[in-house]
């Protein structure tokens, strides 16, 4: 699926935390909200973006933005990885179906052909979505790079 275009709605979905609460789009409604896609768990770069996003929780508190990390990862490997680096994040679990494909990753368009030394395959492309307090895309970055990101998103949801 392709990704969706700022000004567009934003897909509802449920998934699991780190804890195996569910989460939903709309218990966020009347907020504005982050949505970082990453590919993996305790991964340099996976890792820097989470602890640069778990450093700048007080910036977006007092934005009234909620910040959500969602990869294929499972709630086990999510909450391993929360409590090892002290992350003050709700991370989601969308973990593939039976064909290889995470839901809410293919419906944000996140899960994309990728290559990697002549290996052609598919995972999350690194993506974060501002969403408004209406639930439209406010702002998406495509193929995130991590450094100074996160200091790009605050300054976005300063706008909003």
């Amino acid at each position: 699926m392709p990704l969706i275009e700022v000004g567009k709605k934003a897909t509802v979905f449920k998934l699991q935390d780190q804890s195996g609460v569910v989460r939903g789009l709309k218990e966020y409604a009347g907020s504005p909200l982050v949505l970082y896609f990453y590919p993996k768990d305790d991964t340099s770069a996976c890792t820097a973006e989470a602890c640069d996003f778990r450093d700048a929780v007080p910036a977006f508190r007092k934005a009234k933005t909620v910040v959500l990390g969602i990869s294929p990862d499972d709630t086990k490997s999510h909450a391993k990885f929360v409590k090892k680096y002290d992350i003050a994040l709700t991370l989601l679990a969308d973990v593939p179906n039976q064909g290889g494909m995470p839901k809410v990753c293919n419906e944000y368009g996140v899960w994309q052909k990728k290559s990697m030394y002549g290996r052609v395959y598919m995972g999350v492309v690194r993506t974060t979505y501002l969403i408004d307090a209406s639930g439209r895309v406010a702002q998406r970055w495509d193929k995130v790079r991590v450094r100074g990101h996160v200091g790009e998103v605050i300054e976005a949801v300063k706008l909003l």
